[in-house]
């Protein structure tokens, strides 16, 4: 390697194709490193490497993606850690810049990387946990007759808690409808009134 411009390392052009070969042969092999590990190093050799003029970033962070699905042992993934990473690019940026510049000590690098990946993993958490919600959620009302505009706003209900005067800007229907759509969820059991509502009363779901 080298440095450019004296802070970044990256292999002069003619190393390049070498420096490839090397990195696919570690890339294939059984190299001892902990799987989560060696794919936080894959993601930073491919992007040092850096061999094409535009979207090494982008490969990289699918080049890390295909180890961890090896970690995972499973062709089934419901995090991405490209999409966690897009959302701390500016972070992602820096600790990158850190990393390339001086010995090219990878720790602050795989720290990095390995705390990212669990916020991935936590937001998908999240996410897997709002859908089994909604799927509990109309599992159980499957059986009761609603009208269009109620199954609409259940759907929102299950982000939060709505007011009649949301429930008719949403629905795109008078405050009397929205009211009576609500009188109806209420008297079902699907809707209660939340606490401390204040001037604007809220409605939240049942359980």
């Amino acid at each position: 390697m080298e440095a450019v411009g004296r802070t970044t390392f990256r292999p002069p052009a003619d190393r390049l194709p070498a420096e490839i070969e090397r990195f696919l042969t570690w890339a294939n092999a059984e190299t001892g490193e902990p799987t989560l590990i060696k794919a936080g190093l894959a993601h930073l050799w491919f992007v040092t490497l850096h061999p094409f003029d535009d979207g090494n970033r982008r490969i990289a962070r699918a080049v890390g993606d295909l180890f961890l699905a090896r970690a995972d042992g499973s062709p089934q993934r419901f995090y991405s850690l490209s999409a966690q990473i897009q959302r701390e690019r500016k972070d992602y940026y820096a600790v990158l810049e850190r990393t390339q510049k001086g010995t090219l000590d990878v720790t602050v690098w795989l720290t990095w990387f390995l705390n990212t990946l669990g916020q991935a993993i936590a937001t998908a958490q999240t996410t897997l946990d709002a859908v089994l919600l909604k799927a509990r959620f109309w599992q159980r009302w499957s059986g009761v007759p609603l009208n269009e505009r109620q199954i609409k706003l259940l759907n929102r209900a299950l982000d939060g808690k709505l007011t009649s005067s949301k429930w008719a800007a949403i629905a795109k229907c008078s405050p009397d409808t929205a009211l009576r759509d609500i009188t109806r969820l209420l008297e079902l059991g699907v809707l209660r009134k939340a606490a401390g509502g204040g001037r604007s009363t809220g409605y939240e779901l049942v359980g």
